[in-house]
């Protein structure tokens, strides 16, 4: 599904070149839970984002689906985000003014989409637990139902796979447990799951731990499915 070979990432800072990413190679199967772990400026975000298709490496390959993403020009990278990627962030990025229901529906209206999945999106928010909330709006929910919604969000195109960045950082110990069970539910019906965290509790709930530092690769580590 992902083949990532010797991917490298520079960026310019004035005159001096920072280097995020220095020549990583890995290989990410469907249907798998993998966590890329490591300490602020390790390169893990980075990483995150190129596999995302938000940002570009300076060089080395990326195929996602067998598709080198090299190729792909604006309009196929917006196609590959808006259906292919479901995207989870640590600071939720709801719309404040829009109710649980109408946030969870608004990929469909960025990929020109009717919402003929209204029913589809319901049923999300029932299996996030949040079926009595869906009109309620963010201002009216905890941090945790928050991450409940924007997880129901990040499914309502049916993507192939599920990003996560720092998907517990803005949560009490107790929520955060509550949303990683509910990655593990996820997964366990099928779905593929990156998560770039730096918090070893959070990813022994994967079947593998990509560690980074400085830019590279330093461990790919097997753990037993949903350890945690």
């Amino acid at each position: 599904m992902i083949e990532v070979h010797d991917l490298k990432k520079e960026y310019k800072m004035g005159n001096t070149c920072v280097k995020a990413l220095n020549g990583v190679s890995f290989q990410i199967k469907k249907n798998e839970f993998v966590a890329i772990m490591g300490p602020s400026g390790s390169g893990k975000s980075t990483l995150m984002n190129i596999i995302g298709c938000l940002d570009k490496p300076t060089s080395g390959a990326y195929k996602l689906n067998d598709q080198a993403v090299e190729e792909l020009d604006d309009d196929a990278l917006s196609a590959v985000r808006n259906k292919d990627i479901g995207f989870v962030f640590q600071s939720f990025h709801l719309l404040p003014r829009l109710t649980a229901l109408q946030n969870v529906l608004l990929p469909l209206r960025f990929a020109a989409q009717p919402e003929s999945d209204l029913h589809y999106a319901h049923h999300l928010l029932a299996r996030v637990g949040l079926d009595a909330r869906h009109d309620h709006r963010p201002n009216q929910l905890s941090g945790g139902q928050r991450q409940r919604v924007a997880i129901a969000r990040s499914l309502v195109n049916k993507p192939a796979i599920l990003l996560a960045d720092e998907p517990t950082g803005a949560l009490d110990s107790k929520t955060s447990v509550e949303i990683m069970a509910l990655f593990t539910e996820l997964h366990k019906a099928g779905q593929t799951i990156i998560l770039v965290t730096h918090e070893e509790e959070v990813a022994a709930y994967a079947q593998r731990v990509i560690r980074m530092r400085d830019g590279d690769i330093v461990e790919i580590e097997q753990r037993p499915t949903n350890a945690a």
